[in-house]
C-alpha cells in the first residue's frame, strides 16, 4: 500500500478512496435532509402564513421608524448578526440603510453575563436598546434557551413585538411570541439553522419589495 503524502501520518490509497467514498455519501445524506425539510416547510401552510406575518410587522417596524432586534445562541447567534447587517448594508439591491442590530457585543455579553449571570445577556440588551415600536426577532433551533426566553419576556414588557425563528417543536418561546415560524420535519440544529437563514433572506427581500418597489431586481 502507498501511503499519501502530504499528511501528518500515512495514508494508504484504499484508505483515502474509502474516505472519498464516506464524504460522498455524507453530502448526498446532507443534501437529501435539507431538500426534505424545505420540501416539509414549502407545503406546511401555517408557516407561509407565519412568514407573511413576519414581512407585515417587519416592513411596519421600519416604516414607522422602529429598528429591528435581532438574538440568538451560537450558529443563532450569528444568523442574528447576518440578518443585521443584511438591513444596514443590503441584500441585492442598493436602498437607504435600514436600523437593525443584532446583540453581538462581546464586551456587553460578557459583562452582563459576569454581572447578572448567562439568563440575562440578551434581556438587558433590550431593555437598553428596545423601544416600543421595535421588532425582537429571537432565534433558537431548540426554543428552550434561557436567555432568548428572557429577551423575549423583556419585550413584552416595553411592548416591543416578538418574532421567534424556532425548531424542535418551538420549546418554550412558542407560546411567547407574537408570531412563531417553526421548522418542520428537521430533528438536528444544523439542517434548522440552514432553514432559518433562507427564511431571514426571503423575508429580507420581501420587505425590501414593499418598501422600494420602484427598485429594480
Amino acid at each position: 500500500m502507498k501511503p499519501v503524502s502530504g499528511l501528518g501520518c500515512p495514508v494508504t490509497h484504499e484508505i483515502a478512496t474509502l474516505g472519498r467514498m464516506t464524504s460522498k455519501l455524507i453530502l448526498k445524506n446532507v443534501l437529501a435532509e435539507a431538500n426534505d425539510t424545505l420540501n416539509a416547510f414549502r407545503q406546511d401552510t401555517d408557516q407561509m402564513l407565519a412568514f407573511e406575518r413576519f414581512v407585515d410587522v417587519a416592513t411596519s417596524t421600519l416604516q414607522s421608524g422602529g429598528r429591528l432586534l435581532s438574538c440568538g445562541n451560537g450558529g443563532s447567534l450569528c444568523d442574528a448578526m447576518h440578518f443585521a447587517q443584511e438591513w444596514t448594508g443590503r441584500l441585492v439591491r442598493d436602498r437607504p440603510a435600514l436600523s437593525a442590530m443584532a446583540f453581538s457585543d462581546s464586551a456587553q455579553l460578557s459583562a452582563i453575563a459576569n454581572d447578572f449571570g448567562f439568563d440575562q445577556v440578551f434581556a438587558r440588551q433590550v431593555e437598553a436598546h428596545g423601544r416600543p415600536g421595535d421588532l425582537l426577532v429571537a432565534i433558537s433551533t431548540s426554543g428552550k434557551s434561557p436567555n432568548v426566553i428572557k429577551a423575549v419576556e423583556a419585550a413584552k414588557r416595553l411592548g416591543i413585538q416578538t418574532v421567534g425563528l424556532l425548531g424542535c417543536g418551538g420549546g418554550e418561546v412558542l407560546n411567547r411570541v407574537d408570531v412563531a415560524m417553526v421548522v418542520p420535519h428537521a430533528e438536528r440544529a444544523d439542517r434548522i439553522q440552514e432553514m432559518h437563514i433562507k427564511i431571514l433572506h426571503a423575508a429580507i427581500q420581501a420587505v425590501e419589495t414593499r418598501l422600494f418597489p420602484d427598485l429594480e431586481l
